[in-house]
């Protein structure tokens, strides 16, 4: 292996290297590849605990994974690593100024740009000005939200109101949608935006947590909140952003590059 990867050394000009939770198969390299210019390629990375039950505590305790994950990026020419899912900040119990710390550490480390979907929350938010904010939980365990929402406050954001599914009245219980597996009927993605708006007339933004996925997509396929933000944000006439959003935008930054395609607000700020 080429302790410095030169241009020519590399299968693509510029490389992306993404990793989710155990036992995820994630959108996010599917995602980003198709909405990045061809010199872009992409690579997943797993990480892998046999015994992962997504608890938070789990996500702390194996915290130290990401080294790891940066590390083999870098070692096969990777210009940035990003993590996917918004959980990870809270429960590291770094807090705000903490996170922000340990990614660039990672970043200085290993020679990569390390950016992880929670803080890459706080960056956007910051860059389009946003104070007050209102949270469309999704499908997130209360004691989840409930940590997006620490993380935001300490960030320095006015919360005007968050709640998932369960709270907005969707499903009977949070049982009922953790049985859905984190996908969605199509519809769903607007009519509890249109609730949470309803909640927060006076937000700047309007926010969804995680990596939620609803059938909107061509003979119901699943789509994040990436493929819907334009509709979204027609339709409230506000900045929708979602984690997946917010660190596809951040990726972009670090590479100085800009998405081929319309995805909204915070994707379209990367042209001025």
């Amino acid at each position: 292996m080429p302790s410095q990867w030169t241009p020519e050394q590399k299968l693509f000009p510029h490389q992306v290297g993404f990793t989710c939770p155990p036992f995820d198969f994630d959108a996010a390299p599917s995602d980003f590849l198709r909405i990045a210019p061809r010199s872009v390629g992409v690579h997943g990375w797993m990480l892998h605990d046999p015994d992962y039950q997504h608890g938070l505590d789990q996500r702390k305790k194996n915290f130290g994974m990401l080294d790891d994950f940066v590390h083999c990026m870098a070692r096969n020419g990777v210009d940035v690593a990003g993590q996917v899912g918004s959980n990870w900040v809270h429960a590291s119990g770094l807090g705000v100024e903490g996170i922000r710390q340990h990614c660039e550490d990672l970043s200085d480390k290993h020679g990569v740009r390390f950016h992880m979907a929670g803080y890459a929350m706080v960056e956007a938010l910051r860059a389009m000005n946003v104070e007050k904010v209102a949270l469309n939980a999704a499908y997130h365990w209360p004691a989840w939200w409930q940590g997006t929402i620490g993380f935001l406050k300490e960030a320095g954001f006015d919360v005007l109101w968050a709640g998932n599914f369960h709270d907005q009245g969707w499903f009977e219980s949070q049982e009922a949608v953790n049985a859905k597996r984190w996908i969605f009927d199509g519809d769903l993605a607007q009519k509890s935006f249109e609730y949470v708006a309803e909640q927060a007339p006076t937000a700047d933004a309007y926010l969804i947590n995680g990596m939620c996925n609803f059938r909107s997509g061509p003979d119901g396929v699943p789509e994040r909140p990436l493929h819907l933000t334009v509709g979204l944000e027609a339709s409230l006439g506000k900045p929708v952003i979602g984690h997946d959003t917010a660190l596809y935008w951040r990726i972009f930054k670090s590479l100085g590059l800009k998405p081929t395609s319309s995805h909204g607000r915070l994707l379209a700020s990367l042209e001025e």
